[in-house]
């Protein structure tokens, strides 16, 4: 039989949810609930477009201009995002995944991001995906299998769907005190500000409110978390279905994108939600990037689930 050109693919079932799983990249390919999409999908034999559904490490979003500097050493990563100028997204969102665990709701993924230039560090990957009736649960978990010190940040990369319409017509709720501000062109940060301030009070949306024709490509911290620690971004169709994404504290941030595009079928069909152990180019800014020693790991999760 012949391997789909997204990879190896695996089915998951539990009560009403349904998933697909694609070892390029250990991708969330397709996510329904009694039917209804809760991401958006790729064909099998496509090759994976705008990181749909792709887990994000050793970085999750950019390293600016691909440079920068670890353990007093200068390196240069490849530029994965040339109109921009930026290494994007890390380096497993290619990588394809082997199966080392498999049931008929579950399956881990593992593989390894080899020494490189620019990356001069092996960090084995295991990506495990569990469906139950609470939605699909996703833990990445990175370990140092090299004999020196890795810089380290892991997200995934869903694009939400509430429902019917699209993002303008749905409802966000976003407990988030600070965006990370960011340059127009290059999308370079420049510092955070609090949400409720003038010029910022656009990306408020901890009081769920419609996000019409707003448009969002921003990192958010300040968090806030339930008694379990957990924090929950949701979006709503006004049909009232939705989509819930949940997230424990080892990712202090979230990227959401509103997924505009100059191509009008693509434009804007789902809510990009990423929870981030690091923010955009944490690489050079240190903040909250992990330093995994020698056999170290490093773990976090996400849920996402049908409202």
């Amino acid at each position: 039989m012949s391997i789909p050109i997204s990879g190896t693919h695996f089915g998951l079932t539990a009560g009403d949810y349904h998933a697909t799983i694609a070892s390029v990249g250990a991708s969330l390919r397709t996510l329904e609930h009694r039917g209804r999409p809760l991401v958006v999908p790729f064909d099998a034999d496509e090759v994976r477009p705008a990181f749909r559904g792709a887990t994000l490490a050793p970085w999750p979003n950019r390293v600016v201009d691909g440079r920068y500097s670890f353990d007093g050493e200068e390196q240069q990563l490849a530029l994965t995002e040339p109109a921009r100028g930026h290494a994007l997204h890390g380096l497993a969102c290619w990588l394809d995944f082997t199966a080392v665990d498999r049931s008929a709701s579950s399956v881990t993924l593992a593989a390894t991001i080899e020494a490189q230039a620019g990356f001069p560090h092996r960090v084995e990957v295991a990506v495990a995906f569990e469906l139950d009736e609470d939605g699909l649960h996703t833990t990445v978990t990175g370990t140092n299998s090299g004999p020196s010190s890795a810089p380290w940040g892991t997200g995934p990369h869903p694009y939400l769907i509430a429902g019917s319409g699209r993002v303008d017509d749905w409802t966000l709720q976003l407990p988030a005190e600070q965006v990370l501000t960011v340059t127009e062109d290059r999308l370079i940060p420049i510092g955070l500000a609090d949400v409720a301030v003038e010029g910022a009070g656009v990306f408020d949306f901890r009081t769920p409110r419609a996000i019409a024709e707003t448009f969002i490509d921003h990192a958010f911290t300040g968090l806030a978390r339930g008694d379990d620690g957990s924090t929950t971004v949701t979006v709503r169709s006004a049909e009232g279905t939705g989509v819930a994404m949940t997230w424990d504290e080892a990712c202090p941030w979230v990227q959401v994108h509103t997924a505009d595009s100059d191509v009008p079928e693509l434009n804007r069909l789902g809510l990009a939600v990423e929870p981030m152990t690091c923010p955009p180019d944490a690489y050079n800014s240190g903040t909250d990037l992990i330093a995994l020693a020698p056999g170290e790991s490093a773990t976090a999760s996400w849920t996402i689930a049908a409202v």
